[in-house]
């Protein structure tokens, strides 16, 4: 055999073996004396018979950009796990991306899972518990001198009156010092 045969020639141009066998039929292929296709001289033919609009193009899956939030979600996702990360600029697998994901669902599952369970509680409330908390932690301690000074007093051998006057004033002031503290509930 001098040139190549059907399948060889549709796997040489990416076409169907019905393709070469209809470009044969309708001569636009050169054949060896022996039947075989001469795929130099068929590639020229090809080119100057066939109607350009009528080919088909390479299918090229279009693509959409993944966002970089959502890139970097992946990242802190793997992070998270102890697992690998793509450096910077390098992408992200589409098997890390499908495991960032399931890590995920995982997560999320687990969150939805404690909330019913409720050992889990809204962030409003959260809030509210420890603000009322606090308010009542200082309201405890503002009484706190009018309740023990008398007793210090005593104890100390000083004036009552006096007493409850200072402790009053080291109290308010470490109040004011603890209300510079604000928690991030972030």
């Amino acid at each position: 055999m001098q040139g190549m045969s059907e399948r060889q020639y549709a796997a040489h141009v990416g076409l169907s073996r019905g393709a070469i066998q209809k470009a044969k039929t309708a001569e636009r292929l050169v054949l060896f004396a022996d039947g075989s296709i001469n795929a130099a001289a068929s590639d020229v033919r090809r080119a100057e018979t066939t109607d350009p609009s009528k080919t088909r193009k390479p299918h090229e899956p279009k693509l959409k950009p993944v966002p970089e939030a959502a890139v970097a979600a992946v990242g802190d996702t793997l992070r998270e796990q102890g697992l690998a990360v793509p450096a910077v600029g390098g992408g992200t697998t589409y098997l890390q991306a499908k495991t960032a994901n399931e890590v995920l669902k995982a997560q999320e599952r687990r969150i939805r899972l404690q909330k019913l369970k409720g050992e889990l509680i809204e962030r409003a409330r959260a809030l509210s518990l420890v603000f009322r908390l606090a308010r009542e932690v200082r309201d405890a301690w503002v009484n706190w001198p009018a309740r023990s000074s008398a007793l210090m007093a005593a104890e100390l051998g000083v004036e009552p009156a006096a007493m409850q006057k200072a402790l009053e004033k080291h109290v308010r002031a470490h109040l004011d010092e603890l209300a510079e503290v604000r928690p991030d509930f972030r």
